[in-house]
């Protein structure tokens, strides 16, 4: 299995320059950030996607096995001498898929009894710092098939854009109109923020995004792409390309003229480009657990599975406690996520 771009040197001094450290160990990336708890300055350490390889204990063939669960241990015993004092955990997001969600939940269940049996303190976090739930679309097979095998409302909406008159860019931070672009794309992420309840990051997070992604050929690639209908921007998307893996980082659109399906042909540019990339596959990164509909994301689970990919579920992140203050920082957690989640939320809805 590839790298995740997550695990990439990219990805790690990116997130250095907004506000995370970096240590690599044993050829893992770790990022480290240092906050205020109280009185207190505590770090977090996480990996994400995390490839934790020990020659000690055998890779588990599926994870379902105690031993990877002693290979987080062994790896966080190790770590923690490299860490800033009052570490509060080592979290972890494993990388492990399962095809259904009962097959992650049961998983999941699993681990406080394997633990109990490896003698490992891991606990399930009450946050999951990636989205655990997500769909692979398998770029090997043909551009026909993978026409073929999505869902035929995506087909025609993607031609009734071009017919009627959608037209996509791509954009770099080497483009010519890249700082208006920019912010074409931030005025529509801010709409899509107030409409769907969504947090953002200041315009400055996107912007070093795309100065880092302008790679020689083969290298990591990070595009920004913008659908418009007679000079108006409608919908945008960034993407990374890297490897063998195409990642749809973050999207947004406008209130108007949703009717011409601007969203149906950037992606479907983006896809196009991923494939002429050499990536392997296209991960639309994000959705609902399942296809409920009362869930409140229910049209972007709809809208990232009509494109024929497979649903991935993964067990979310986990956490070693490495100090008596992990409890409290669990309970801060919990606070502000419930008041993102609820309070600011109902507020935005008013």
């Amino acid at each position: 299995m590839a790298k995740h771009f997550q695990q990439s040197t990219f990805w790690a001094q990116f997130k250095c320059a907004h506000g995370w450290t970096h240590i690599t160990h044993n050829n893992v990336s770790v990022l480290v950030r240092t906050f205020r708890l109280g009185f207190l300055h505590v770090s977090l350490a996480y990996i994400p996607f995390a490839p934790v390889p020990d020659t000690r204990i055998p890779t588990p063939k599926a994870g379902k096995d105690i031993a990877y669960i002693k290979q987080l241990d062994y790896f966080t015993e190790e770590l923690k001498f490299l860490l800033p004092k009052r570490t509060l955990c080592v979290r972890y997001d494993l990388p492990l898929d399962f095809a259904t969600v009962a097959e992650r939940d049961a998983y999941n269940s699993s681990v406080s009894d394997m633990a109990v049996v490896a003698h490992v303190n891991i606990k399930k976090s009450r946050v999951d710092i990636q989205p655990p739930d997500s769909v692979l679309l398998d770029l090997v097979q043909s551009t026909e098939g993978i026409l073929a095998n999505m869902k035929s409302k995506w087909r025609y909406n993607v031609r009734y854009a071009q017919k009627h008159g959608v037209i996509v860019r791509a954009i770099k931070a080497d483009s010519p109109d890249f700082e208006k672009d920019l912010d074409s794309f931030y005025a529509l992420y801010k709409t899509t923020a107030s409409r769907d309840g969504i947090g953002i990051h200041p315009l400055s997070y996107y912007k070093d995004l795309l100065e880092r992604g302008v790679g020689s050929a083969g290298e990591t690639e990070i595009t920004l792409y913008i659908a418009s209908h007679e000079g108006e921007d409608l919908a945008a998307i960034i993407t990374l390309f890297g490897g063998e893996e195409a990642v749809y980082l973050y999207g947004c659109s406008s209130n108007n003229k949703r009717n011409l399906m601007p969203n149906y042909l950037v992606q479907w540019t983006a896809i196009q480009d991923a494939k002429q990339f050499g990536c392997k596959v296209y991960d639309f990164y994000g959705i609902p657990p399942t296809d409920a509909p009362n869930h409140p994301m229910h049209g972007l689970y709809l809208f990232k599975t009509g494109w024929g990919g497979s649903d991935i579920h993964r067990p979310g992140s986990f956490d070693i406690p490495l100090s008596p203050l992990y409890a409290l920082y669990i309970l801060a957690e919990k606070v502000r996520a419930f008041w993102f989640k609820r309070v600011q939320k109902k507020l935005r809805g008013r």
